[in-house]
């Protein structure tokens, strides 16, 4: 019978990650970009970057991977909150901290105290990996919306402007400056 309920509980994990490749990035649907992207592709564009550092940038290339893995994972849960749905800041962290609660217990404890001590490092933002991760999570945002730009003929501004001044990683602060020189010989 614990069987059973192991697998139910991991099922649920499986299904609550599955959301993620089907649920839109809000602030894209607030902008009418047509068939925006999802969560799942988001935090996998991340991954895919954090696979660039090396260790020797003063981040674990490993950590900073399963970070942007998880970082967005609360969102199975709670959906895609931005600073448009008039949340506090206090009031969407008590949210996914609940969500990451619930998805913790679901998969064997050892791994849900991980899921969960992610989360929360990223939500801190104070290690180097988690610096990365927000430089990363930023930094896809505004390479989307370049994407859409270029695609939908639209300008997405307000989604550079947003992220001016927060880059705090050297590697990500080029990338920002090759996109800004890319997207002024376009314009």
């Amino acid at each position: 019978m614990a069987a059973n309920s192991n697998c139910d509980k991991l099922f649920g994990y499986f299904q609550l990650c599955g959301k993620l490749k089907h649920l839109p990035r809000t602030g894209w649907v607030l902008r009418g970009v047509p068939q925006p992207e999802n969560v799942a592709g988001h935090m996998y564009r991340m991954a895919m970057m954090s696979l660039l550092f090396t260790n020797s940038s003063n981040a674990d290339r490993d950590k900073c991977l399963r970070m942007c893995l998880v970082h967005d994972l609360a969102e199975s849960i709670i959906g895609d909150i931005t600073p448009c749905d008039g949340v506090s800041k206090e009031e969407k962290f008590a949210k996914e901290k609940e969500a990451m609660e619930h998805i913790s217990a679901l998969v064997p404890q050892e791994v849900g105290q991980e899921l969960v001590a992610l989360w929360m490092e990223y939500e801190e933002g104070s290690t180097p990996e988690a610096k990365l991760v927000k430089d990363l999570d930023r930094f896809d945002m505004i390479l989307q919306a370049w994407e859409y730009e270029q695609e939908h003929h639209q300008t997405l501004q307000e989604f550079f402007d947003s992220t001016k001044g927060k880059f705090q990683t050297d590697t990500v602060k080029k990338w920002v400056e090759h996109l800004q020189t890319i997207r002024n010989k376009i314009s």
